[in-house]
Order: C-alpha cells, then structure tokens, then sequence
C-alpha cells in the first residue's frame, strides 16, 4: 500500500495577532499608572479573541505578574500551561472545585456564603491559609454584594479559620465614558465601603477596568484590571488622545481572507439571499470565503466593506454562511488569489473593530471575540 504524503492544509481566512502590540500596550498601561500600581491582565474570553495562553506569555513577557480569568477552568489550563503569579478567577466555583485553589495557587473572587466556607474547609483539612477578593457592586447591578451586607459578610470571613479578607474589587459601569457622572459616585462608594472596615480590611484595592484606567486616574487604587486596552482599543470607541503617539494603544489583531471569483454583472442584477441589493450600474463582484460561521456576521450585510489593493470595497447583498460579495468595481486589476483585509491596514487605509462594530451595531469586544475565537489564528512577533 503506497502512503499517500501528508499535506498541510489552512483556511483562506486567517487571524494573525501580534505579541509586540500586546507588549506594547501593557508596558503603555504600566507606564500610565506608575510604580505602586499593579497592572492585572484580563486574559478571559480566551484573550478577547486573540488567545489566552499567547496573550498571557506576551504579557508576562513584558513583565505581567496578575492575570484574570472568568471561569476556574481557564484558570487551571493556565496554570498547567506554565504561567506563573497570581491568577484570579472571577466568577466563582462549585463548593467541590474549592480545592483546586490550592492545588494550582489561585486567586478566589468570592461573593456568597458558600464559597469562604468551602474555601475554609479545605484550608483546615490541608492546614493552609488562603486570601480572598470579596467581590462589592457599588453600582453596576451585577455580581456582587450590595454595601449594607458587606460589613456582616466580612465578619464571616475573619470567623472562618484558613481563610482571610486579602482584597475587596468592585466595577464602574460607565468608565468608558469620559464625563460619566456615576463612575465618580461609583467609586465614593466604594471608597466609603473600604473605609468603614477600618482594621478589619488592609488589603488590595482594585475597581478600575480599562475605561477607569485610561479616563480616571484617581481611581486607580492598588490594581487595575486592564482588559480591552490591553488587545489595542480604548473602550469608548476612539483611536485614543491626540498627541500622545508614542503612548496610543495598537491593535494587536487583523483578520484576512482572499478573492476566490470575479464575475461580471449587468445593471438591474440581484446579489445574494433575498436580493436585498441590486445593482444599478455594470459591476464587478468579487467572493470572499468569509461568512457568519467565520464571525462575520449577516448584520454587515450592505453596510460593511473590506480593503482590497488598498482600497475599500463595499459588501453588497446579504452575508452568507461561508461567503460574502463585494463591490471592486472601481479598484482595477483584482484578481482571484488577492489578499482581503477584513480587520487591519492595507496600504494606507485601515478598518478598525470599532468601525466593525459600528456597522455590526456593538461594541470592539464582540467583533474580537467573533473574529479571534471563529478562524485559524496565529501568532506573530
């Protein structure tokens, strides 16, 4: 029997995520918040699309210490993956998983009566101590215990033996707004809060995500929890303050596919499902292999455009499962096998996430998660 030589093949569509922009937006939020203030990675989300693993060794890499998960699973992979420092899992746990904290030296987001007491029991079999972040919604609605229970659930912790009250975070609502009036009584809040517990709490403050970080600076506190700024983009959707080049966030995500077919049609041709565009003039209609299994959703339908040859071409008709078509009319020489730059720069033109997600109506966060965590990715320098 003749063995058939093994071939490697990828997809048309591709995600390349750059380690030095990741680096070079942690070294621009360390160097933001100065000496004294630890800078803690949100790599949840598997990176925001852009890979938890490679995320985090970039970071640490350029000196990351503390890094953020959602889920305790995210937190082990990590762990077993190699990474070192502090690990914090936001979302809680199942009381059977409590020991899994200090099997792989994790960091408890707690907020229920459940978690200190698993955590207490596991530390009084295993004859340990763990720190936990009690985790306070000073106003966003969400996880969280409210002021007033703070206070008795405190009290709780420092009766538990094996456990003790390590940090207190809580989160702004509306950080990404500049001249937002709630993250002020927000953080009067939460400030207040850490104050009444006098000795009782001495330890690390943290409430500002990227939005406080980059909008805020008094609301610093100990940490900060950098997530979006981290992967290039400023949560309020601009490209960053004037002036401050050498400090401007670079996204560290582009996403590519190919021409696949040309074809010429005469005015008055329907293009794709429905027929939803119609063409109005002899047009030249390139297909993309990229469609809403790839994350690119049916909301760009008619709305978005891609750059080819440097140049933007309009998206005409719905979006399809595992296509798309666009409008090259008036760019000369495509040809099938032509790079199609979806998210990035092509010459001197650029389509950021935000411009993305203004189409898609939402936000850069989703368009990354969509892109990153949908096609082949890889890692470049």
């Amino acid at each position: 029997m003749v063995k058939m030589q093994e071939m490697k093949i990828s997809s048309r569509n591709q995600v390349s995520v750059s380690r030095m922009a990741l680096q070079h937006n942690f070294r621009c939020i360390r160097e933001r918040v100065g000496e004294g203030v630890e800078v803690m990675a949100m790599v949840k989300g598997d990176g925001y699309g852009h890979g938890m693993l490679q995320s985090a060794v970039a970071f640490a890499e350029a000196g990351c210490r503390t890094f953020g998960v959602a889920e305790l699973v995210e937190a082990v992979s990590l762990r077993q993956s190699g990474i070192t420092g502090a690990i914090f899992v936001m979302l809680g746990f199942e009381p059977d998983e409590a020991r899994l904290f200090f099997d792989y030296d994790l960091t408890p987001i707690v907020f229920c009566e459940q978690d200190i007491e698993a955590l207490s029991g596991v530390a009084v079999q295993r004859g340990r101590e763990i720190g936990v972040h009690l985790k306070v919604d000073c106003g966003m609605g969400r996880l969280g215990l409210l002021p007033a229970e703070v206070p008795g659930f405190v009290d709780r912790i420092v009766a538990l033996p094996g456990i003790s009250l390590a940090g207190i975070m809580a989160h702004f609502p509306e950080a990404d707004n500049r001249n937002s009036v709630s993250s002020h009584t927000v953080f009067a809040t939460y400030e207040r809060l850490c104050h009444d517990l006098g000795e009782r709490f001495q330890g690390i403050r943290h409430i500002a995500n990227s939005g406080a970080t980059l909008h805020f600076p008094e609301m610093t506190c100990d940490m900060v929890r950098a997530g979006i700024a981290l992967y290039g983009y400023y949560p309020d959707g601009t490209r960053g303050p004037e002036g401050e080049q050498e400090r401007r966030l670079m996204s560290a995500m582009t996403f590519t596919t190919q021409v696949i077919q040309l074809k010429d049609l005469p005015a008055g041709s329907g293009i794709s499902y429905g027929h939803t565009f119609t063409t109005d003039r002899p047009t030249r209609i390139a297909a993309l292999p990229v469609g809403y299994e790839d994350g690119y959703l049916r909301d760009l339908s008619n709305r978005g455009a891609v750059l080819i040859r440097g140049q933007r071409a309009p998206i005409r008709g719905r979006v399809c499962m595992n296509l798309c078509l666009v409008d090259v009319t008036d760019i000369a020489g495509v040809q099938a096998g032509d790079e199609v730059m979806l998210l990035g720069k092509q010459g001197s033109e650029s389509i950021t996430a935000d411009e993305i997600a203004g189409w898609m109506q939402t936000i850069s966060y989703e368009v990354l998660c969509l892109f990153g965590n949908n096609n082949s990715r890889t890692h470049t320098e």
